[in-house]
């Protein structure tokens, strides 16, 4: 029949993806499951900290379940003005604003900022959250290579036509009425690698371009007491940076924010789609995230602990003759040698009572196959050395 015909291109495509090993399916997690998770982006231990949980359950008590509407109707309450207000302060920026998840602060910062008339340069690392918004806000986007600061100052250089006043040695400037950014992963999520932060706000000033900084991996581990890599290398406050958040990963909860200049936050209550048009955050998960937050600044030495731990398991699986990645922040990242062999190594695992992640294509821009570790604060040494030993065992032969 002609209705049968509709979504026949949907099996054409299963197909392919189980002939290359690239078949995804759903693995619903118990409440108290027996393995040990290396592979939750909870990289402080905190999602199930009993102040953290507490405070989840406090203000869905007294603020509902559900946040009841778009931030600009009903959906901003006293608790998402208190966590814009400290989490802005503790990250050492002028204002903040939450969003329901870091993908969608991704998209509000990246195509806000942005638009029709403007060059976006974007690290061809960058998470998907970035791609998109880049994608969304209808620029001109330039792709350049992974962490090359100089790439992204040719690309800005090259869309003005010439290397400027920067030729004379002074400073260059962006062409006449057009805006332009670079926007960049603080740290990247397939290989944990850093960004360079400072050599890129460098390449930006050049030409008059903002910075754009996704800190998803780099909150809560990187910077003085976990405030993150922008704020490490001295660029947190600075009138063209800007930095984004998703509160679902050192800080245990769901949700997203943008941090940045006060005309910036403004800008984007005004005119970012995924601000205005989309449910707020609901105050369980705001009341979660501030509590976390108010842990970390109370005990900073939680951020200096993941990188110990990352530091850890990195040094145990190099001695053992595995290709893993040294870590900048909290992410280990193992090379499998095909997604067939990753799928079997990741389940091996599972079946020996350790949890870590199996990255493929098109997840890892390389097209190379991973396993993909969680360095958690909370781990000990002798789970270190339970995890490491489990890899090791079932690594593949070939």
């Amino acid at each position: 029949m002609p209705q049968d015909r509709a979504f026949a291109w949907i099996d054409v495509q299963r197909e392919r993806r189980e002939r290359a090993g690239l078949v995804r399916r759903l693995s619903p997690r118990p409440a108290d499951s027996p393995l040990l998770d290396l592979a939750s982006n909870d990289y402080l231990g905190l999602a199930r900290h009993p102040e953290v949980t507490a405070a989840a359950a406090g203000a869905a008590n007294r603020w509902g379940a559900g946040s009841t509407g778009s931030r600009l109707v009903t959906g901003s309450t006293e608790l998402h003005a208190t966590l814009e207000r400290e989490l802005a302060d503790f990250c050492g920026f002028e204002a903040a604003l939450v969003f329901s998840s870091g993908y969608a602060a991704n998209l509000a910062a990246v195509s806000a900022l942005s638009g029709r008339d403007a060059l976006v340069v974007s690290d061809a690392g960058n998470h998907a959250s970035l791609i998109d918004g880049c994608r969304l806000s209808r620029a001109e986007i330039a792709v350049v290579p992974h962490a090359d600061p100089d790439a992204v100052r040719k690309a800005l250089g090259a869309a003005e036509g010439g290397r400027g006043d920067e030729a004379a040695g002074g400073t260059g400037a962006a062409p006449a009425g057009r805006r332009a950014l670079a926007v960049s992963d603080a740290v990247f999520s397939v290989d944990g690698d850093a960004a360079p932060l400072a050599a890129l706000a460098g390449a930006c000033r050049a030409y008059g371009a903002a910075l754009v900084v996704d800190e998803a991996h780099g909150l809560g581990v990187l910077g003085d007491g976990g405030r993150g890599a922008v704020h490490g290398a001295g660029l947190a406050g600075a009138p063209d940076v800007v930095a984004t958040a998703t509160l679902s990963k050192s800080l245990g909860s769901q949700g997203g924010a943008v941090l940045g200049p006060a005309r910036v936050i403004e800008h984007l209550v005004n005119s970012a789609r995924t601000f205005i048009f989309d449910t707020g955050l609901n105050p369980a998960a705001v009341g979660a995230a501030l509590a976390s937050l108010r842990l970390l600044r109370r005990e900073p030495e939680r951020a200096t602990r993941v990188r110990t731990v990352a530091m850890g398991l990195y040094g145990r699986l190099t001695a053992a003759g595995l290709a893993a990645v040294r870590p900048d922040a909290s992410v280990v990242s193992v090379r499998a040698p095909s997604p067939e062999a990753a799928v079997r190594w990741a389940a091996a695992c599972r079946s020996a009572g350790l949890l870590v992640g199996c990255f493929r294509p098109p997840s890892v821009p390389d097209g190379v196959s991973r396993l993909r570790l969680t360095a958690r604060g909370d781990l000990t040494e002798p789970q270190l050395d339970e995890a490491a030993g489990v890899i090791v065992r079932t690594a593949p032969t070939a």
